[in-house]
């Protein structure tokens, strides 16, 4: 075509280049980069993202990133062309950041771009989510979750877990449906999805129901169970599930004896975690690790043993790490050992002197001490190692959309309807003689997602929040006090636990 006097235009080279694609021709796609340059073809958005394909398939993610970054303006297109190309590479970070680029940019995504998204779709909810983003998270899940989109167990599985982190219940549901549509619904992956979601959004019989309909549950199955058990608040059936388990002959692993202690922990039962603890070597052949230590120093602590959960520490056959002096920092804290709670802040901040939650236990410590010039000096020495402490966030799903509130933050829609929520629930406490003081924390964040579902939600339907930190104690008696005058259940998943408030009473128990 050249060598006849004809010059190829853009759809010309677009074709070649496609077919070098397909063909892995690298000789012949080069060659046809050179003409896209000799023709000023080198900053068409159709062309760029023709080459940044053809550099992808051929191994050369280099070349793709340069081309791309050289565009002035990348529509939809280029943008979907590089995504496809990093997740093509399963480079997920990358593609995590250019769809998030991409948003920012104000560039709209098509359904083109989430299919080629669909590899790295359900590690960028969940990283997305992680990182405070969670409308954009529940956007990707809801832009995967169509009928345009086939999606075997895995991915199914995949997306239901990440449904599960977000909490999005009306999301996991709907997945649920298609799980029944595509029959999908007897796979055991999907269905120890669906157990893991459903207890992380509170269900407890949904979550039942899904274990049930497992004929022969496997060890995940298992784990799934009392694990949500335990974090549900339902301690007891916890270890009898655990119990059902072995006389099922399915064989216990590390995982499934650290969520028996975790249960024997937040159930108070000392004893039993100990003799947990002490017999897993010889009785299930579970070698503890760290985590399992961590876990025995909060059931000690928890239950003010805290000299016999430093013994643990000093004698157990680990190196120390943070976690575990951050565990007896926080039973020191709610025991109010002020000694011990310092030796451990100390500790830890040698190890890790950028883990602000050292500055921020200590001060707690220091203030119910009544040492607040103490407090004050551990967040002056925080700030001044330029250490801030993360936003809480809470959120909550409504109608298939993820509202989230931040601490102190004012950009809702519906912020001075909410505010004016909050005070009148604190005037009808009043009222009632209820309790005394409740306005220093009327701008925390779950606080805000409980007006917000209040407002919002049919008054005979559950309000469900999700948070990134644990609850505090006073936002916890508000939400408690809350439901002695609203009929309604409120489920909070916090950093730590669910909280399932009903009637002026908490399924923890006042153990979080």
């Amino acid at each position: 075509m050249v060598v006849s006097g004809h010059n190829p235009n853009q759809f010309t080279l677009s074709s070649v280049l496609r077919s070098c694609s397909a063909l892995g021709q690298f000789d012949y796609g080069t060659r046809a980069h050179a003409y896209v340059i000799k023709f000023g073809f080198e900053l068409n958005p159709l062309l760029c993202s023709a080459l940044i394909d053809f550099y992808a398939k051929c191994d050369c993610s280099e070349e793709s990133y340069s081309i791309f970054g050289d565009m002035d303006n990348g529509d939809t297109i280029s943008w979907t062309t590089i995504i496809s190309s990093l997740t093509q590479a399963q480079k997920w970070s990358l593609a995590l950041k250019h769809y998030i680029d991409m948003i920012n940019a104000r560039v709209p995504p098509n359904e083109f771009t989430f299919v080629k998204l669909f590899a790295a779709s359900c590690f960028l909810a969940t990283r997305i989510n992680q990182m405070g983003h969670h409308e954009m998270a529940q956007d990707v899940i809801t832009h995967m979750n169509n009928d345009d989109i086939k999606m075997d167990g895995f991915s199914l599985a995949s997306f239901l877990s990440a449904s599960a982190a977000l909490a999005t219940l009306e999301t996991g549901r709907q997945l649920h449906c298609y799980a029944f549509k595509s029959g999908l619904n007897s796979c055991i992956s999907v269905l120890n999805a669906l157990i893991d979601m459903y207890w992380k959004c509170g269900c407890a019989s949904d979550a039942y129901r899904a274990f049930g309909e497992i004929s022969d549950p496997d060890v995940v199955s298992w784990n799934g169970l009392i694990s949500g058990l335990a974090s549900n608040g339902y301690t007891s059936s916890a270890i009898s599930a655990f119990e059902d388990m072995r006389l099922a002959g399915s064989k216990p692993d590390s995982v499934t004896l650290l969520f028996v202690l975790f249960a024997c922990s937040r159930g108070g039962l000392v004893d039993m975690g100990l003799e947990y603890f002490q017999s897993m070597k010889e009785k299930y052949d579970v070698a503890p690790r760290l985590d399992h230590y961590v876990c025995l120093v909060d059931l000690l602590g928890r239950a003010g043993r805290l000299e016999d959960a430093m013994e643990v520490i000093l004698n157990m056959p680990f190196k120390p790490h943070p976690l575990i002096y951050k565990t007896l920092l926080v039973a020191c804290k709610l025991h109010k050992n002020l000694p011990l709670g310092e030796d451990m802040a100390r500790k830890g901040i040698e190890l890790d002197p950028s883990d602000q939650a050292f500055y921020l236990l200590l001060a707690k410590l220091y203030d119910d001490s009544g040492q607040s010039d103490l407090a004050m000096k551990t967040r002056r020495l925080m700030r001044e190692r330029g250490l801030r402490t993360n936003p809480s966030q809470s959120w909550m799903e409504l109608r298939n959309k993820v509202h989230t509130f931040i601490a102190g933050d004012r950009s809702h829609p519906q912020i001075n309807e909410i505010q004016d929520k909050i005070e009148s629930l604190i005037t009808k406490f009043k009222h009632r003689g209820l309790h005394e003081d409740m306005e220093g924390s009327s701008y925390h964040s779950e606080k805000l997602a409980l007006a917000f579902g209040l407002l919002n939600t049919p008054s005979n339907a559950p309000i469900r929040i999700s948070k990134n930190k644990p609850i505090c104690s006073e936002c916890h008696d508000f939400i408690m006090l809350a439901t002695k005058l609203v009929d309604k259940e409120i489920i909070v998943r916090d950093g730590n636990r669910i909280h399932a408030f009903k009637k002026g009473e908490c399924s923890c128990g006042g153990c979080y």
